[in-house]
């Protein structure tokens, strides 16, 4: 076939991914997928080389999730593959990095022939043991754990699996339900590939996967092949949980790869933040196809090039049975660590620091009365992104997770929980040429007869987001009750009826000197609110009678 044919091909696989994940989106029971879409979906060839991915999703999912199907493969056995089955498994190791994501595969058959492979992973609200946290001491404590395993043979469920899931997790029917909607998804997949290879008279993906995989890692190879061959180290420090965490790469850009070493990193920490190699691989990657080839389709191919190391039972490459419940407050700041290095090779080209980690809590509730239901909420949030070199961070924006912020409605829907206040923070962006992107404001308590329990997931409470080429930091992360009773950033933390969890999220860093700020940009922000009338004379130099005439004007209606 022609390379143009070639081409339309491959954006229809890159379209029947997306429709695969926007049925799972449609059809999932957990707020986490349906509302904040925490989730990955894609295609792979018999061998188990991804070939297209979804656009909806994270790349932590899907980046690992590159790696799971070759895992599949070996467990399940070439010879034991068949038409009807689905397999599953929520190993953190050869899936995504806990077990609160669960992985489902479909071998995807046309006319009888073995083509290809559907797989798609989504987060789900509970898997037993703690609760969603990091306050278990090993991955035994975690949850249940599936291994890879057939959910379906022939297309008859594991009846016994199902008990089995159903007896040890805390709300059966969102898990049972998220399965079904995880394999459904893979099954539509399967049908519009068939409709593809039908229309193109294909009788296997041989053909498009070759033209897919050369082409991406050529293009892939050029890109590299065109930067300078430098060596440079970066870093950071971070919260930890009971102590901070070091995180330390070093890059090198050689002609054909980059090699991503994360040596000198701290070792594993007692608690649940560890993470897996495989999501650290797939957030270091993400990392460096943002800033080295961000329009190149995510493919097997287009990862190959990029190689990450690092020290075995260090925080970024947990074994097992560390526990890793947590993983992505440590793997979401990956991105800004290597930042950290490629900054040194490439300026301006990659943005300040921003919040980083998804600023995510979940609350147990109970009822403290004959009346109530208990209930495990799960709520996805968000800080603010760092200043880009041309640009503002944006606000309250996940990156690098790319996971949406849970509407209000949906959160209160799903249990007796209410949101009294969700808010842009004023201020909590750093100051500079471009402004970081701010956080948010939110103040939580459990509904009249309830009480609970609270799991932060939160960092940068002490190590705020760092400015970049004489940029502010951004505002660091605040936690406490209403009465004034402290709270810390990560763990379980009781909180009694009537009492209000007080949040703020942190903002993203600023990039360039505030004195070079556009002064219209100021004026702006501080008409939006975004910044205070003290941050506007005293970051950003601006006089007094500036301050009264923009404040006139937004009184008056006369500005946007």
């Amino acid at each position: 076939m022609s390379s143009v044919t070639y081409q339309v091909m491959w954006n229809r696989l890159i379209s029947v991914v997306e429709e695969q994940a926007q049925a799972l989106v449609r059809t999932a029971f957990s707020t986490s997928v349906r509302e904040a879409g925490d989730l990955s979906a894609g295609v792979y060839n018999a061998d188990g080389l991804m070939l297209a991915q979804a656009v909806t999703g994270t790349p932590g999912h899907v980046n690992a999730m590159a790696d799971a199907v070759a895992h599949f493969i070996r467990r399940i056995g070439p010879d034991n593959i068949v038409s009807g089955d689905v397999y599953i498994t929520n190993d953190p190791w050869e899936g995504t990095g806990h077990l609160h994501d669960i992985t489902v595969v479909t071998p995807s058959f046309h006319k009888g022939n073995h083509v290809g492979f559907f797989a798609c992973t989504a987060h789900v609200v509970d898997i037993g043991g703690r609760g969603f946290g990091a306050d278990a001491a090993s991955v035994y404590e975690e949850g249940i754990y599936i291994p890879i395993m057939k959910f379906a043979h022939r297309g008859r469920v594991d009846d016994t699996l199902v008990r089995i899931l159903r007896g040890n997790v805390r709300e059966p029917d969102q898990l049972i339900g998220d399965i079904y909607a995880l394999a459904t998804c893979n099954e539509i997949g399967q049908r519009r590939l068939a409709e593809m290879m039908d229309e193109f008279a294909l009788t296997d993906l041989s053909g498009i996967g070759d033209f897919i995989l050369e082409n991406s890692r050529r293009a892939t190879l050029e890109r590299i092949a065109a930067l300078p061959r430098e060596t440079a180290s970066g870093g950071m420090t971070i919260d930890g949980f009971d102590t901070p965490i070091d995180l330390k790469v070093k890059l090198t850009i050689e002609e054909d790869r980059i090699l991503c070493d994360f040596a000198g990193t701290s070792g594993l920490d007692k608690k649940g933040i560890n993470v897996p190699l495989v999501y650290t691989k797939a957030y270091a990657c993400y990392a460096l196809k943002c800033a080295i080839a961000p329009e190149i389709p995510n493919n097997a191919a287009s990862l190959a090039p990029f190689q990450v190391t690092a020290p075995v039972d260090s925080i970024v490459n947990a074994t097992h049975p560390a526990p890793v419940a947590l993983r992505h407050i440590i793997g979401h700041m990956i991105p800004d660590t290597v930042f950290d290095a490629l900054d040194k090779i490439l300026p301006a080209t990659v943005p300040a620091e921003g919040a980083g980690c998804l600023c995510n809590f979940q609350i147990s509730l109970r009822p403290t009365g004959a009346n109530g239901r208990r209930a495990e909420v799960l709520t996805f949030n968000s800080g603010g992104a760092g200043a880009r070199p041309t640009v503002d961070g944006l606000n309250a924006t996940a990156f690098p997770s790319g996971v949406m912020t849970m509407p209000v409605e949906a959160t209160e829907h799903t249990g007796p929980v209410i949101i009294w206040r969700k808010e842009l923070r004023p201020d909590s962006g750093g100051a500079g040429q471009y402004r970081g992107g701010l956080g948010q404001y939110m103040e939580v308590s459990a509904a009249a007869g309830h009480e609970c329990d609270f799991s932060a997931m939160f960092d940068r409470v002490d190590h705020p987001a760092r400015g970049r080429q004489g940029g502010a930091d951004g505002a660091p992360t605040t936690i406490a009750q209403d009465d004034g009773t402290a709270m810390r950033g990560k763990g379980k933390q009781f909180v009694p009826a009537g009492r209000r969890v007080m949040l703020g999220f942190p903002g993203g860093a600023g990039y360039g000197p505030a004195a070079n700020r556009d002064p219209a940009l100021v004026k702006r922000d501080l008409a939006r609110g975004y910044i205070s009338t003290k941050a506007a004379v005293q970051d950003y130099g601006m006089s007094e009678a500036d301050v009264t005439a923009v404040l006139e004007a937004v009184a008056k209606g006369e500005t946007t």
